[in-house]
């Protein structure tokens, strides 16, 4: 047994009886565990309850260790049996206690020794920041005092993911975090991905709004893969034919422009303005020159949805005929927020945009993001943070072999975008239909509550080891409450969310069904807004 004595601010609650590498069981005793919750410390008096945390003297170090479970063997019995969980370990101090903490130990305790609950200052340790940059996201569960952080750097530096249930609070947590973080670095670099439109209101005043109404993204700026994306509707052979067709002409069109390039240095891939006129009448003349007339097929389907596309108004956001002039400096300069203007965060709201493209909309800027830092790092880094809303929409976890541009790109970024500056920010209700691989690049998961087996077994695949124990409380995880492991905390904790003010809150509150369907009047005006605004295909 362990035989030094406990400085005064050690709480004595039981004693270890066995230990392996990682966990161990111990008695502690009830009326010990019964006296501690009547002294006043908020953490003492959730000392012994599953989730608490508990501390042994090994010399001159305090192991920290986390109740799993308790079971008592009688009613009314004296002790309790607990499985215990190793967390980490901290200096000892005769003055302090507890004088530092980092993850993993280094040295085990004897079976015997004494087991301390922890205090209110323990915690605090515990869960300092120890001066790092850091932004508060709550509290430490189960306590109401000891704040939660998030370590900035390790958080973006090593991307994240906010996983949970539709209705868990999800938009809300990521707009608390995305509030705090404009907050403490008000020159930031921020691009969000809206699906659903209800972001707005969470970032008014701090924030560049695009939408299909203000956004202008010039078709130009798409590469090859994009533009057969877009213009390729046949598959198999005749698909493979519609591609070289139109990587041909594509490198015809973008040749013909007054930009002081080499004509050696153009590809087919090159951010180049060109004009669509200028792609039909290549397709056309190259039509011409086709000895039989039955190989026209592929330039005629071409050219047909290029017409399609560039006459249809829901594209005008993208092939307005307006868009030809080299807008790519001022455009950069937008979505990337350079300079940031007191609005640090670009908010592209893509529920407007026709199903069909969105997913090459957020290729193109996606990969835009990505290529600036590549080529802007001769000049110096400019980190940008890349949220995308519904993830599993653009990285599905899917093994039928095809990968979309938008996979490519976000998938390249989570491997490599550390390197360039780039963090990647990843929010989901259905983490089991998220990437696998790309999931795993993320350094900080963030649970909220998730009812289904299959998604909790996922989020589990992803944490560390030592950690799941705290994903047995996801099922059952009430609304602002979350369970955070990784790089950007000290230790996997449970949290407490904070509240956020009304005004940074997203429109995305379920309607009142109770109180909706008790009133009536207005629908004549109602329908005939509505439907001005869906024949016009714009929110005003």
């Amino acid at each position: 047994m362990n035989s030094q004595l406990p400085a005064e601010h050690d709480h004595f609650i039981g004693e270890l009886q066995s230990i392996d590498t990682s966990t161990a069981s111990a008695q502690l005793d009830m009326a010990t565990l019964i006296a501690a919750r009547q002294t006043g410390d908020s953490a003492l008096a959730s000392a012994g309850t599953v989730g608490s945390l508990v501390k042994m003297r090994v010399d001159d170090l305090y192991l920290i260790a986390s109740i799993r479970e308790m079971k008592i063997g009688t009613p009314g019995a004296a002790q309790a049996t607990a499985s215990l969980e190793f967390i980490g370990e901290g200096n000892y101090s005769t003055e302090t206690g507890l004088k530092s903490f980092k993850r993993g130990i280094s040295r085990y305790p004897f079976p015997g020794d004494r087991i301390y609950a922890v205090s209110q200052d323990d915690l605090l340790r515990i869960h300092g920041t120890d001066d790092k940059p850091h932004i508060r996201v709550g509290t430490v569960f189960p306590s109401s005092d000891v704040p939660a952080s998030l370590y900035i750097d390790s958080l973006l530096g090593r991307h994240f993911a906010v996983m949970g249930s539709s209705g868990s609070g999800k938009s809300s947590f990521v707009s608390l975090i995305l509030n705090r973080l404009t907050e403490r670095l008000p020159h930031g670099h921020i691009i969000l991905f809206d699906t659903h439109g209800e972001y707005a209101p969470a970032f008014a005043g701090k924030s560049l709004q695009l939408n299909t109404g203000n956004l202008l993204l010039p078709y130009w700026l798409l590469n090859f893969e994009e533009h057969a994306e877009i213009f390729i509707t046949a598959e198999g052979e005749a698909g493979d034919m519609d591609r070289d067709v139109l990587a041909k002409c594509l490198l015809k069109a973008r040749t013909r422009n007054n930009l002081s390039i080499p004509v050696s240095k153009i590809t087919v891939d090159s951010p180049i303005p060109y004009l669509l006129g200028d792609l039909t009448s290549i397709l056309e003349s190259e039509m011409g020159k086709l000895e039989k007339s039955g190989n026209a097929a592929n330039y005629m389907r071409l050219k047909f949805k290029i017409q399609e596309i560039s006459n249809d108004p829901r594209y005008n956001f993208m092939f307005n005929r307006s868009l030809i002039s080299d807008t790519m400096e001022s455009f950069l300069a937008d979505l990337l927020r350079l300079p940031p203007d007191n609005a640090p965060m670009t908010l592209i709201d893509i529920s407007g945009i026709p199903s069909e493209i969105v997913k090459v909309v957020v290729s193109l800027i996606a990969r835009l993001t990505f290529d600036f830092s590549i080529w802007a790092k001769h000049d110096g880094t400019r980190p940008i943070l890349l949220v995308c809303e519904e993830a599993q929409q653009y990285l599905p976890h899917d093994r039928s072999g095809s990968v979309t541009s938008v996979q490519k790109i976000l998938q390249r970024i989570a491997k490599e975008g550390r390197k360039h500056g780039i963090s990647l920010g990843l929010i989901s209700q259905r983490p089991s239909d998220l990437s696998e691989g790309v999931l795993s690049q993320c350094g900080t998961i963030m649970a909220m509550r998730m009812t289904t087996e299959r998604d909790q077994q996922f989020i589990r695949s992803a944490m560390p080891e030592w950690s799941k124990s705290l994903l047995d409380a996801v099922p059952s995880l009430r609304n602002q409450e979350c369970i955070i492991c990784g790089e950007g905390v000290s230790l996997p904790i449970r949290v407490r969310i904070d509240n956020l003010d009304k005004s940074m809150l997203p429109a995305s509150a379920d309607p009142a069904f109770s109180t909706s369907w008790q009133t009536t009047g207005g629908e004549s005006e109602l329908l005939r807004s509505t439907i001005q605004r869906w024949r016009n295909q714009g929110m005003e």
